[in-house]
């Protein structure tokens, strides 16, 4: 097949470049999928001393001393929340001269929950997340070709532009040690690191249905308190994110059980919920995307009752349903649950997608491609 190479992140350029001439911002995002190469490409050439990066050892040591360079335009600090202080420092800087050096701070952990304790960094800031590449950039008319290289190698940029399986094992196996053994290790006191990777190669074979956290604790023989901080680490590193069951009055609805999904859905061996997963990522990058750039209060949520009809994803926008979606590998209309909802909740539309490639409308339900849906709905 025609191998497809994303987009350059113009688009996203834009935005941050604007936010950054009203407050600093934070970037937060997975572990290589790209934000130091978005950062530095605000920068230009002669910026060389613009740059801070935690993990660099000369870098630390300048950062460990607060010794910010005052005279850059824009001034880029990478990985500085696994600096104890990095709130304070952060906040005189801005403080003393935000009116002259723009401030970017990036990083692979959740800033917005490392912010919190010490000095209020509220109103100071936007809050931006970085998702992995969507089908939208790889292509503005994106076809069979690009779907699949996004299913098969996930949307982090080194292995969806390799497109080799070889390095995309290589590559995934790396990344979920660093996470584990580098990110958990600067940001959280965990002594079991080794159950805490137990849990996160448990997690690919647990997409598509509600997470048993009880089932976790009895595998890992650790108590439920445990088990819930770990995964609740795993979310703040941006390993891992939950959606809640969403409720409505005429439903009897499921309320605690929550579904779980990976920024790689790559990792998902099996082809239906590697499926729903990659549909799990894109619907959260357009929460997130109203959310950070448009103000809204977004919300990606399920549907479940006690009699287990469920429908995969609820998108909530100022707490109001926007439309429900379903994932199917195939293209046949499968509408019971659909109607059953649609009868006893205020959804306004529902969709079925699929993998294939008919576009249909079945009983007044579209059944479409995941290529037109992400066109049509102009997913980012």
């Amino acid at each position: 097949m025609g191998l497809t190479v994303p987009l350059p992140r113009e688009e996203i350029q834009t935005a941050l470049a604007r936010d950054l001439k009203e407050k600093m911002v934070f970037l937060g995002g997975p572990r290589q999928v790209g934000k130091t190469t978005l950062a530095k490409s605000l920068l230009s050439d002669s910026q060389s001393d613009a740059y801070l990066n935690w993990d660099i050892a000369t870098h630390r040591q300048q950062l460990l001393e607060e010794r910010l360079p005052a005279s850059q335009p824009l001034l880029v600090l990478d990985e500085v929340h696994k600096f104890q202080h990095w709130r304070r420092m952060v906040k005189g800087f801005f403080d003393q001269y935000g009116p002259t050096v723009q401030l970017l701070v990036t990083g692979s952990a959740r800033l917005d929950y490392y912010r919190k304790g010490g000095d209020s960094l509220m109103g100071r800031y936007h809050y931006r997340r970085l998702h992995p590449f969507s089908l939208m950039e790889m292509n503005s008319q994106p076809g069979r070709d690009e779907f699949d290289q996004l299913m098969k190698f996930g949307g982090f940029p080194e292995p969806l532009n390799k497109a080799n399986t070889r390095h995309w094992r290589r590559w995934q196996r790396e990344r979920v040690t660093r996470v584990i053994n580098d990110d958990l290790r600067d940001l959280e006191t965990v002594r079991e690191i080794s159950a805490v990777e137990l849990l996160a190669n448990a997690l690919p074979h647990r997409i598509g249905s509600p997470l048993s956290v009880k089932a976790l604790r009895e595998s890992l023989q650790v108590a439920h308190e445990t088990a819930e901080r770990w995964i609740q680490i795993l979310e703040n590193l941006y390993y891992c994110f939950r959606i809640a069951p969403f409720g409505a009055p005429r439903i009897r609805a499921v309320k605690k059980e929550q579904k779980l999904y990976l920024w790689d859905w790559s990792e998902v061996s099996e082809p239906g919920p590697r499926f729903e997963n990659m549909l799990a990522c894109q619907l959260l990058k357009y929460c997130h995307y109203r959310q950070d750039e448009e103000g809204y209060q977004m919300e990606l949520r399920y549907i479940r009752d006690t009699d287990s009809r469920e429908i995969d994803f609820v998108v909530l926008e100022d707490n109001k349903p926007v439309f429900a979606v379903e994932a199917k590998l195939s293209d046949k209309p499968e509408l019971k649950n659909l109607k059953y909802f649609q009868e006893r909740t205020d959804i306004p539309t529902f969709y079925q997608v699929h993998t294939g490639s008919s576009d249909t409308l079945s009983a007044g339900f579209r059944v479409l491609p995941f290529t037109v849906f992400c066109r049509e709905m102009n997913m980012p």
